[in-house]
């Protein structure tokens, strides 16, 4: 029994010692040989899936493509019945403009041979503040920019964000210098990207961008948003709202 077991204990070493050396790969970048794909990759098209790689298959062709998928150009979602909501959430009625195909690695859209950028200028934000909804607007707001916005911009919204404290980007303004900027300008920017900032468009829906307008303009202006007709709303301070 006693060599039974030692020749058992042996073979079942010696068996491990295979699976796991045999699980390496000379690639640098490899984790390993995949034994059961099935359990670790979904059979289903996901956002941020490497699909370049699929149960040893390799498709260099797909190694860098985006595998997270937009909705057909045009389609609108259903928004409800109120009708203030679903004209906010309509389609952007600006395009982007055709250096955004190259730059921003836009695809599958319409664009514009017009300065759309210079013609935003013109349009107002859509979400009315008021004396009723500037408090829970502005709360929303902050919770949006510093989940989408701070790590670059800065909590204070004064471009030193962790992003470019680490030297990962240059150049990202100061909220402060931008004042003459329009909403509509603001929300172009944020919509399609601007510079080295990327479109936003897939992350957050319009009435979500014009909530992070109203809050920089709460950045650039302490007073923003306290002295509207009455009822007026009192006590709104940046550093106090809380998530």
């Amino acid at each position: 029994m006693k060599i039974n077991f030692r020749i058992i204990s042996v073979i079942s070493a010696s068996a491990l010692t295979t699976l796991m050396l045999g699980s390496c790969s000379p690639a640098e970048d490899s984790s390993g040989y995949e034994y059961m794909p099935d359990m670790y990759r979904s059979s289903a098209i996901e956002p941020y899936v490497d699909y370049g790689q699929i149960k040893e298959r390799e498709n260099m062709d797909l190694k860098v493509v985006l595998s997270a998928k937009t909705p057909p150009n045009g389609t609108v979602p259903y928004y409800g019945t109120n009708a203030e909501e679903v004209s906010i959430m309509l389609p952007y009625h600006r395009l982007p403009v055709e250096a955004f195909e190259i730059t921003h690695g836009m695809f599958d859209t319409e664009f514009s041979d017009k300065d759309e950028y210079a013609l935003a200028v013109a349009d107002v934000n859509q979400l009315k503040l008021t004396s009723e909804n500037a408090e829970s607007i502005l709360k929303s707001g902050k919770i949006l920019y510093n989940n989408n916005c701070a790590h670059c911009h800065g909590k204070k919204g004064d471009g030193n964000g962790p992003m470019v404290e680490s030297g990962a980007y240059v150049g990202v303004p100061d909220y402060a210098n931008l004042k003459d900027l329009s909403d509509g300008q603001m929300f172009y920017s944020i919509y399609y990207g601007k510079g080295m900032m990327g479109a936003h468009s897939s992350i957050i829906n319009k009435k979500e961008i014009w909530t992070i307008i109203h809050y920089i303009r709460a950045v650039q202006d302490e007073n923003y948003g306290k002295n509207i007709s009455a009822p007026t709303v009192t006590g709104i301070e940046l550093d106090t709202i809380t998530d």
